[in-house]
């Protein structure tokens, strides 16, 4: 993906975009049949989620789908602008329900996402992580002279390391800065990934089930972060957003006549 223009994380929190009250076009009834409404047992409620709960129902969390759009709504708005100001998003989700959806949505508006075991520092060491992706691609490079004279094993070696490195970055590969909001699924099993943004300063997107604190995100989206129609329902709404908003400035862009042209004509 080519590289932008850096976005101030504080600029986008303080964004003067005209808001869309009623960006998302998913319904209550998508989320209720997805089953987003499903929180974990009571007794693991963490304490700040308890504003979104609406009931229990056998010993169940039941999240108020309320909460979840408007959740959703202020995320697609954010992201918005995010992408009006050619901005990168970074997607995370390497639980077995998230990474595929997450790799294909990711890959569908053509943003970044890690997928695998998240490694520390990805964000807060990105320097280190970028001399990694060098050699990633130094390996993947075709005819490349680190090959030259080599013996079979170390030969062995070498596609093993470059088969490693290659699961470990191909999600990331291309990303040549800091990316300017992380969309998480589910904040339990990323909390590295959100420790890293927070000190960074870096928004947070996250889908937040009833065991885990809102507060840790600046955009958070209560629902069951364990179903797969869910995450899918979600991510599927932010991706169309990311390319909307992508198309229409594209289209602007068309539409702006060159100034050299209006002269000579």
């Amino acid at each position: 993906m080519k590289e932008k223009n850096t976005v101030n994380p504080e600029q986008e929190k303080s964004s003067n975009f005209p808001k869309d009250k009623s960006m998302q076009k998913i319904t209550k009834e998508d989320l209720l049949n997805s089953g987003a409404h499903f929180g974990h047992v009571s007794s693991k409620t963490d304490p700040n989620f308890k504003d979104f709960v609406v009931s229990q129902k056998n010993g169940i969390d039941i999240i108020n789908l309320d909460d979840t759009l408007e959740g959703l709504d202020k995320a697609l708005n954010f992201i918005s602008n995010i992408v009006q100001r050619n901005g990168d998003i970074l997607f995370v989700g390497t639980k077995k329900h998230a990474k595929d959806v997450i790799q294909q949505e990711a890959d569908r508006c053509g943003m970044f996402y890690v997928v695998e075991r998240w490694l520390g520092g990805t964000l807060t060491n990105f320097s280190t992580i970028k001399k990694s992706i060098k050699r990633l691609h130094s390996l993947e490079k075709e005819g490349s002279s680190i090959f030259e004279d080599l013996t079979k094993k170390e030969l062995l070696m070498l596609n093993r390391e470059k088969i490693k490195l290659s699961d470990q970055h191909r999600g990331i590969k291309d990303m040549r800065k800091l990316p300017n909001a992380i969309v998480i699924v589910d904040g339990k099993t990323e909390s590295i990934a959100i420790q890293e943004a927070k000190k960074l300063e870096i928004p947070i997107i996250c889908i937040v089930d009833s065991n885990t604190d809102p507060s840790l995100c600046d955009y958070p989206i209560p629902a069951n972060d364990d179903s797969i129609r869910t995450i899918q329902l979600i991510v599927n709404e932010i991706v169309n957003t990311i390319i909307s908003v992508s198309k229409k400035d594209d289209d602007k862009s068309e539409s702006v006549p060159d100034k050299k042209e209006e002269k000579e004509g």
